[in-house]
């Protein structure tokens, strides 16, 4: 049976892979670096926007007070990685150690998070969604990930993270 916590779990391993690739880059790695990145993008973005938009809601529909703190906590994460994090990142150019620790940062925060989501929240969901649920909203997830919605939810969010990389300097801090 489908599962939509096996999904996510799937995609965050699937995270993790590329940001191991995208560690071991080096410095003049430029066309690999950016290969990377847009991989990374094109698995993070629609992921978090899903969360966002569906699981993170129904999930503080039915959390208890305890998991309505995880999940303040992985809306902070979220709007931690998009407003900063990947800002940063794109600011840098893909040749320099900026851009490996800004990289680093990112692989960092996502692996915490996914790995915090996986051991608390998911968790907390098997209790909070029966089986049949966690299989439909796999089902949607699946069709909205090839939806419009998703495609033009993702343009917006690079968009932002572009516009917001422009008025970085990824050489200090704010």
């Amino acid at each position: 049976m489908r599962d939509i916590l096996k999904t996510l779990a799937d995609e965050h391993a699937q995270l993790k892979t590329l940001f191991e690739q995208i560690n071991a880059t080096t410095d003049r790695a430029e066309k690999t670096r950016a290969e990377l990145l847009e991989k990374i993008e094109a698995n993070l973005i629609p992921h978090a926007k899903w969360e966002e938009l569906v699981f993170y809601p129904a999930f503080a529909e039915r959390a208890s007070h305890d998991q309505l703190l995880q999940h303040a906590e992985a809306i902070q994460e979220h709007r931690a990685v998009e407003l900063t994090v990947l800002p940063d990142l794109h600011a840098s150019e893909k040749t320099s150690r900026q851009f490996a620790g800004s990289v680093k940062v990112l692989s960092e925060f996502i692996t915490h998070h996914a790995d915090e989501e996986e051991k608390e929240m998911f968790k907390a969901a098997r209790q909070l969604f029966s089986s049949e649920e966690r299989a439909q909203m796999d089902e949607d997830y699946e069709a909205w990930k090839a939806s419009p919605a998703a495609a033009g939810l993702t343009f917006h969010a690079k968009a932002k993270t572009a516009l917001k990389s422009v008025v970085r300097n990824p050489k200090a801090p704010g």
